[in-house]
């Protein structure tokens, strides 16, 4: 399992108004995408340098696809990540102010600390 590529994931996509779309719209589609074009980019290099290695588990992938943040954070990606991206795509689904903030912590609630490991 790769906490840094799930973080990774939902760091670079949340700065990019045009992948939360495309996110929102077709999550299998851009995590496929996103794991073979962009997952072994380095952060922050401006050489095109790159490694070859990363890849996401099953899981890893299959929770991404189904914009599944409970069990990201059961596989330990950061909740603040997983938090700002989401909001990002599903806040506006909703009528009252904060609401996605509040279904985002009804649907953790059932965790208990100590949370799973975010360290990556």
């Amino acid at each position: 399992m790769s906490k840094y590529l799930i973080d990774k994931f939902l760091y670079l996509v949340d700065r990019d108004p045009e992948l939360v779309e495309r996110y929102r719209d077709d999550p299998r589609g851009t995590v496929d995408w996103w794991e073979a074009e962009r997952a072994n980019e380095l952060l922050n290099s401006h050489t095109g340098e790159a490694s070859t290695w990363l890849r996401f588990t099953d899981a890893e992938r299959e929770a991404l696809a189904a914009h599944d943040y409970v069990r990201l954070f059961e596989l330990g990606a950061h909740p603040f990540l997983t938090l700002t991206l989401f909001i990002a795509m599903f806040e506006r689904d909703h009528a009252e102010p904060l609401a996605f903030q509040k279904e985002y912590a009804v649907r953790l609630a059932h965790f208990s600390l100590p949370y799973p490991d975010i360290a990556t």
